[in-house]
């Protein structure tokens, strides 16, 4: 009889250490998890996401007789902010996105003109979808940061206003201009194509970006 009571006093403290054990386990997954999601926190801290809804990049393209203008929209980003400034960030364009605002949405020229935008002898949305832009130097109001379009880069300077209020970060640029043959885009451009008198298309667009994000 002692025997069997020993045995069981054994397997009793057996199963209780074992459980112990497990629980210390678990209390240090606990911890781990825990101590991870405060590390993201503090990480994240100061950045803001990018509100898509509000955000958006408007250009203007110009040719001899006129003038085409419209806004696509950003499909994502984050940017962080330092002495009431924006101090860092990147963002995605979304291209297959792209308007043309000067003719009437109704209109069979609109349609002709924004299926010739996403066509590959200019921007080329099938096989380039976006487009990014990420800040490499922030110089007092003046953001320099790497374009990429259709697979190629350039580093590109704007002005821009930044204004930060509860918990809203706005950053909006001056109109600058980019040089599109930059990217590959060559359509009509006399820098590679001769003859074509008054039939050509300006190098530069002109780019606005206003972003409005939030924490």
């Amino acid at each position: 009889m002692k025997k069997v009571i020993l045995m069981l006093a054994i397997v009793g403290l057996a199963f209780t250490s074992c459980k112990e054990t497990e629980k210390k386990s678990e209390d240090k997954k606990v911890a781990a998890v825990a101590t991870e999601v405060v590390a993201k926190a503090v990480d994240y801290k100061g950045d803001y996401v990018v509100d898509v809804i509000t955000s958006n990049v408007t250009w203007k393209g110009f040719k001899p007789t006129g003038s085409h203008d419209g806004a696509l929209k950003i499909k994502s980003g984050s940017f962080s902010f330092a002495n009431g400034a924006v101090a860092s960030g990147e963002f995605v364009l979304d291209m297959t996105s792209i308007v043309v605002l000067d003719i009437p949405a109704d209109d069979k020229y609109n349609a002709k003109l924004v299926g010739h935008l996403k066509a590959d002898d200019f921007f080329g949305v099938e096989q380039n979808p976006t487009a990014t832009f990420t800040i490499t130097k922030v110089d007092g109001d003046t953001v320099s940061g790497d374009l990429t379009i259709k697979g190629k880069t350039k580093n590109v300077s704007f002005t821009v206003n930044s204004v930060e209020s509860e918990g809203v970060m706005s950053f909006k640029s001056e109109a600058f201009k980019i040089d599109r043959t930059d990217f590959d885009i060559k359509y009509k451009s006399k820098k590679f194509f001769e003859n074509l008198k008054d039939k050509f298309i300006n190098d530069e667009i002109e780019i606005s970006i206003a972003v409005s994000s939030v924490k």
